[in-house]
């Protein structure tokens, strides 16, 4: 009991601190929760800003070995195969934060269908907001 405690305490200070719980840690994060620990300015909606500054934190949380760049060991399954592929338009076989970043930017697009620049609880629901929050997890 004080384990699971413990362990729920944690989820929540790093939810509350602003940073990304770890991917092992992570249960799947509903529209509404995830708006709630994204949603900086408390407007009730996430902003690419908004989204973008939790990406740069799982950036820099997933990158282990120093090269300023994620492998698909590092990424842990956020990306396919062909989303590596896509995200990496050198071909280095690897994206650094400005290919994340992007890779994020345009997830973030195809979750916002009335092209408003925010995304609410049910935007964020839908099958493109659930791969824009498994990329920032």
């Amino acid at each position: 009991m004080t384990l699971r405690f413990i362990s729920g305490f944690a989820a929540v200070a790093f939810a509350v601190s602003g940073l990304s719980v770890p991917a092992a840690l992570a249960k799947p994060v509903s529209g509404a929760s995830a708006v709630k620990m994204i949603d900086t300015d408390n407007d009730g909606t996430v902003d690419l800003k908004e989204v973008e500054a939790v990406a740069s934190a799982t950036f820099d949380r997933l990158e282990q070995d120093a090269d300023g760049t994620l492998d698909a060991k590092e990424l842990k399954g956020r990306l396919s195969k062909a989303g590596l592929k896509q995200a990496d338009p050198d071909n280095d076989g690897t994206i650094d934060k400005n290919e994340y970043l992007a890779a994020v930017a345009d997830r973030f697009k195809a979750a916002d269908p009335d092209g408003d620049g925010t995304l609410d609880a049910k935007e964020l629901n839908s099958k493109a907001g659930k791969a824009l929050l498994a990329l920032i997890k």
